[in-house]
């Protein structure tokens, strides 16, 4: 009883269901003969028809078989629904949650295996007694399914018992270690008290001695930081002091390339020729300036 990876009660009623659905498949098949078969024996007699008859008469035949298959799939629809909320409901009875996977209906494989399945229990002949299709009610669930289960929520129970008491066991062993070390610790509060005249001179020594030591570490530590400080500006001086000069220098070397660029471009024929033409023109407006005061005077 493996084939369907049930047991053997389940299986018998997956058993029950495919007999069920087979028997209303047969009497479905059985109306759509009777549907082709009285199409022969009313309308197919005469020997010969038109093309608008044979077209009719198809038709005709075609609205009975759409109207008989589309009322077998609604009703198996509607069986299969009545068949989920029968195990729901069961289910619900024990506060479970079942759940289903749509895209497995389509897995060419398991539906394989389910008509291997099916023609290796219905034909075979004579394999197995005819189980009873129609049943009153449905069972919540076997006597043996019942006490699994309250043998399994007895041993939680069991379980969640035993870790109370060993939590509870652990929280006295640590409510009495507290006890105890609250009982040392007054008495160790009591015996500070007692020496308490001794312990504070001893305190003001020891925090005076820090105290010094404290402030000479500060004051060492302040001496070599103004050290530091002191040798960092020096060089930075010395730094500044010599970029000065090296900026002098640079500047220098700039001048005297601008003085020598300027000596080369004045003994260059573009330079002199533009010089020629600046001195021509100077005397042309100097001779020009001399004629307009000669007739500036005369008016």
């Amino acid at each position: 009883m493996a084939e369907l990876g049930l047991n053997e009660h389940h299986q018998n009623e997956v058993i029950n269901y495919m007999r069920f659905a087979r028997s209303k498949r047969g009497l479905r098949l059985k109306t759509v003969d009777s549907c082709f078969q009285d199409i022969k024996e009313s309308r197919l007699v005469e020997e010969t028809f038109t093309v608008d008859e044979v077209s009719d008469v198809l038709n005709g035949l075609q609205a009975v078989v759409h109207s008989e298959v589309e009322s077998e799939l609604i009703n198996t629809a509607y069986t299969n629904v009545l068949l989920l909320r029968q195990l729901f409901s069961q289910a619900e009875k024990w506060y479970l949650k079942l759940q289903t996977d749509i895209s497995e209906l389509e897995n060419r494989e398991l539906l394989e295996q389910v008509a291997e399945f099916e023609k290796s229990e219905f034909m075979s002949s004579n394999k197995k007694p005819i189980i009873d299709i129609m049943k009153p009610k449905l069972a919540p669930l076997n006597e043996h399914g019942t006490s699994e289960l309250l043998n399994k929520e007895i041993l939680r129970l069991v379980e969640e018992n035993e870790k109370l008491k060993s939590r509870l066991k652990n929280t006295e062993v640590q409510a009495t270690n507290a006890l105890d070390e609250k009982l040392k610790l007054e008495r160790t509060l009591q015996n500070l008290q007692l020496d308490q005249g001794d312990q504070k001179d001893l305190v003001k020594a020891q925090d005076l001695n820090d105290l010094e030591n404290s402030v000479a570490t500060l004051k060492s530590e302040f001496q070599k930081t103004l050290q530091d400080n002191m040798e960092n500006q020096k060089s930075l001086e010395q730094n500044l002091a010599t970029t000065k000069h090296d900026l002098l220098r640079v500047q220098e070397q700039l001048s005297m390339a601008e003085k020598e660029l300027e000596k080369k471009f004045q003994q260059t024929a573009a330079y002199r020729n533009m010089k020629e033409i600046l001195t021509k023109k100077n005397d042309q407006i100097k001779d020009l300036r001399k004629r307009l005061a000669k007739y500036e005077s005369e008016d």
